[in-house]
């Protein structure tokens, strides 16, 4: 039997199913990816928000926000409402999911539509933290929130043999935070969150620059000479790149010459860190995982394992083989995907099962 106040969920379920699409969302610090249940990755923008603070008004959100960091008035701010992984500013973090759950539903009754949302977070962060996640999204206009541990949902993303009794250890290098997990059997066994990532690497080289050669440049120069001539390990011909700032004894203008061998140098106390963190947390693993491990190797993911060298590094450390995998960007939004197509199934991966938002 039925009760009334579950005959009511259900049917409430059921009517907002109607107008929504459920979507997975990897709310990271650098970029915010969104996957449609049956259409796949949708959306992928940078997790930025300009505001306008004469107004308190939101100017552009994503995309069109990245293009204004650095180049805007006084009384407009580009920000990131996310800080290493977790919301620093609820209200504006509020206003970029709203934003991109109108977007996936432009095409439908948007006033009606109240999906259930699969958000990607940070492993280790605290319960206020997590709740902030839910807090928003609800507000957002989701009618379900349910969270996962971003390492677990990569690891689903690329398929992963998680539920297995076979230790799998994946890396997954975002913007604001790295994480490490061991998993086995459905279940992180041991895992660590570091905030060492690509947003640390930009910084270290906007630093270096300041130091040697007395230039101030913006976090996306450094970006850009990261990507283009960024390194964690020597090897091949090597390759320089043009950077542009202001000149701090001078204050004009002034064009450097910087080589990959300036980038290794910035980035290396970085670098140092988080192979250290990879070695301590294989330290700590049971003996019959880390033979598994041994033998199946780590697997990299997320936008920081695209810089070069960054796996030959962790594998001559830790003498284990080391893979980037496909596609690993998109790793933590494709596995929020997989967790969407079967969510009953999926549960045991969850953090929790979800809240659900009754009709206002």
């Amino acid at each position: 039997m039925i009760c009334g106040l579950e005959f009511y969920f259900i049917m409430f379920n059921k009517f907002f199913s109607l107008f929504s699409h459920d979507i997975g969302i990897d709310l990271g610090t650098a970029n915010t990816l969104v996957y449609v249940k049956g259409r796949g990755i949708v959306i992928n923008e940078p997790s930025v928000v300009a505001i306008n603070q004469k107004t308190g008004q939101i100017v552009a959100i994503g995309a069109n926000a990245k293009r204004m960091v650095g180049r805007t008035p006084a009384h407009i701010t580009a920000v990131r409402p996310l800080v290493e992984g977790v919301i620093s500013d609820f209200e504006v973090t509020e206003e970029m999911i709203s934003y991109f759950i109108r977007k996936v539903h432009s095409s439908r009754a948007s006033l009606v539509a109240r999906p259930r949302v699969v958000i990607g977070i940070p492993s280790g962060i605290t319960e206020v933290e997590r709740r902030a996640v839910r807090d928003a999204a609800k507000n957002a206009g989701a009618r379900e929130v349910h969270l996962v541990e971003e390492p677990m949902a990569a690891a689903i993303g690329i398929r992963m043999p998680i539920h297995e009794p076979i230790g799998n250890m994946i890396i997954d290098v975002g913007g604001g935070t790295s994480d490490i997990a061991v998993i086995s059997l459905g279940g992180i066994v041991k895992s660590v969150n570091l905030r060492v990532a690509g947003d640390r690497f930009n910084q270290d080289i906007i630093n270096y620059v300041r130091d040697e050669f007395k230039i101030l440049i913006g976090e996306r120069t450094a970006e850009d000479v990261k990507i283009a001539i960024g390194s964690a390990y020597k090897s091949g011909d090597s390759s320089e790149s043009v950077i542009r700032g202001r000149d701090l004894i001078t204050g004009l203008p002034r064009e450097i010459i910087i080589s990959d061998a300036d980038i290794r140098e910035a980035i290396s106390k970085s670098i140092r860190s988080l192979v250290y963190s990879v070695k301590e947390l294989i330290e700590e693993t049971p003996p019959e995982l880390v033979s598994d491990i041994m033998n199946r190797g780590i697997m990299m993911v997320g936008g920081g394992s695209f810089l070069k060298g960054l796996d030959k590094i962790i594998e001559i450390e830790t003498k284990i083989p080391v893979k980037v995998a496909d596609d690993p960007l998109t790793a933590v939004v494709r596995g929020t995907g997989i967790i969407l197509e079967d969510i009953d199934a999926k549960k045991d991966v969850l953090i929790d099962h979800g809240d659900e938002l009754p009709p206002q």
